[in-house]
């Protein structure tokens, strides 16, 4: 456990110690606060676009996943192998933890974690949240990218392999992307033009 000892932070392991560090953070209202690549970073609030286009998938997914699942707007989900505690946009998973954290679940308990990029979170988005999804053995990471170099893409990653995934689907925004099952969705990412 960690204590605090004069100037000294007593910690049992690096992760306990990022993790105190984590929940003292007191960031801005609107802003989230993350653990990535064992480096605690603060970011600001994403504009109304973005809350758009997560809003959109999370209407879609509330009509297929079966009634006791749960989906999650910005839930704290942990990879400690990788020393990080993402806060991913959308999260879907079947069943909360009986016992642990009350702030953040294991990254491994998610079926879907879906990250929109924005300014301040384009380059983990697209590397370190992807190891550390894959790591985690979540089964499918959604990456909604509108500032990919190449112009808007939407990207499906699945079936994690030691700590790497497998690129399922992509495309430019206003093509279709799959969800494979337990979703069995068919996302139409035309609505994330101008969004």
């Amino acid at each position: 456990m960690s204590v605090l000892d004069g100037d000294y932070l007593k910690a049992d392991t690096h992760w306990d110690e990022l993790l105190w560090v984590w929940e003292q953070t007191q960031a801005p209202k609107g802003c989230k606060v993350e653990i990535i690549d064992g480096i605690v970073t603060v970011t600001t609030l994403a504009a109304t676009s973005h809350h758009r286009i997560a809003e959109s998938i999370h209407r879609r997914l509330s009509g297929v996943i079966p009634e006791h699942w749960h989906i999650f707007q910005r839930l704290g989900t942990a990879v400690p192998a990788r020393l990080g505690l993402y806060v991913p946009d959308l999260v879907v998973v079947p069943e909360m933890p009986a016992r642990g954290h009350d702030t953040f679940v294991p990254a491994a308990v998610a079926r879907l974690a879906v990250e929109i990029t924005s300014k301040a979170t384009a380059r983990h988005d697209r590397t370190a949240k992807a190891a550390g999804y894959a790591e985690a053995g979540v089964p499918l990471y959604l990456l909604v990218d509108g500032l990919a170099p190449g112009g808007p893409t939407v990207t499906l990653y699945g079936e994690p392999k030691e700590g790497v995934y497998r690129l399922l689907q992509a495309g430019k925004f206003g093509e279709r992307i799959r969800l494979p099952a337990p979703f069995g969705l068919e996302l139409d990412t035309g609505s994330f033009h101008g969004a």
